[in-house]
């Protein structure tokens, strides 16, 4: 149903100082610091295939034979393109009478914000869901798990043993835990937090945590080691995370978190014959998700 010139009575109407609501500040979209971004152009899904490495060298006894090892694909992530769209009509009249330019082309920027908007919550939508069973990963768990099962056998964690607020003792202990990080074969791998994620409510805990010259809250005349370490080089508060003390170590490890783009954002206008309305319209095709879970580590908070 397009939207007609009932809909915007002080728009028709001399006086009108200014129309606002519409638009506000525009910074660049959060979830790009901890998510890579990626794109695709030809296929409906996508698939990445973890691939087990190799154990541990042996000795070799002189004289005898080598040992052989073997390894094999493990799991595998699919990302299946999903389009995210959102449009609306106004009539021609509402178009003509209109005495502060064209009604359709300030709903259009707004139009634009929508999306943006779809697209950061999806993403952010991946550290919300991440603790549920309902969201599955390809290894067959929620992406914050304790049981990720390896290739040799057993399980990892990227949970934090003792779930915990945010502090010093629970900011060492997971960074402890990511700095033990094998891969399947138990190898031990080098990972680097690049960032840390928190809701709103953690901002100003976060930057005294990782801004003061010495411990926090403790009356012991120590430094503060995560500073002094550059243990956290970034902290990146997402406004769409919806547990107020849950808290999260994105890391270095390649295919973590990911945002896969089939199709760019694009909008359209067209006019209908019949009845003159101008329909405007935005589309998109993406897809988010996780490939190595070693990507990202986290606590649901105490």
């Amino acid at each position: 149903m397009a939207m007609n010139r009932a809909q915007f009575k002080k728009q028709l109407q001399d006086g009108l100082n200014t129309v606002f609501g519409l638009e506000y500040k525009q910074t660049m979209e959060v979830w790009r610091n901890y998510i890579a971004f990626e794109t695709e152009s030809r296929k409906a899904f996508v698939e990445d295939v973890m691939m087990a490495g190799l154990g541990a060298a042996a000795v070799k006894e002189e004289g005898g034979g080598v040992t052989y090892d073997s390894t094999s694909e493990t799991y595998t992530a699919r990302y299946v393109f999903e389009t995210i769209a959102l449009a609306f009509a106004i009539t021609e009249e509402a178009e003509e009478d209109g005495l502060y330019g064209s009604i359709g082309k300030k709903l259009a920027r707004a139009l634009a914000r929508s999306y943006k908007h779809t697209i950061a919550l999806r993403n952010a939508n991946l550290l919300n869901n991440g603790f549920s069973a309902s969201y599955l990963g390809g290894d067959g768990v929620a992406l914050f798990s304790a049981s990720h099962p390896l290739k040799s056998g057993g399980t990892m964690s990227n949970l934090l043993t003792n779930a915990a607020d945010l502090s010093e003792t629970s900011l060492e202990d997971l960074a402890t835990q990511i700095a033990n990080t094998t891969d399947d074969r138990g190898l031990p791998i080098d990972l680097d937090i690049k960032c840390l994620v928190i809701p709103t409510a953690l901002r100003f805990v976060a930057h005294r945590l990782l801004m003061s010259t010495q411990r926090v809250e403790t009356p012991n005349n120590d430094t503060n080691a995560a500073r002094d370490l550059n243990l956290v080089p970034k902290t990146v508060m997402d406004k769409r995370l919806t547990d107020t003390d849950a808290w999260f170590l994105v890391t270095d490890c390649p295919d973590g978190l990911k945002h896969i783009q089939r199709v760019a954002p694009a909008t359209k206008i067209e006019g209908d014959f019949e009845t003159g309305s101008m329909r405007y319209r935005v589309r998109g095709r993406s897809i988010q998700g996780w490939s190595n879970w070693r990507g990202c580590f986290a606590t649901a908070g105490g």
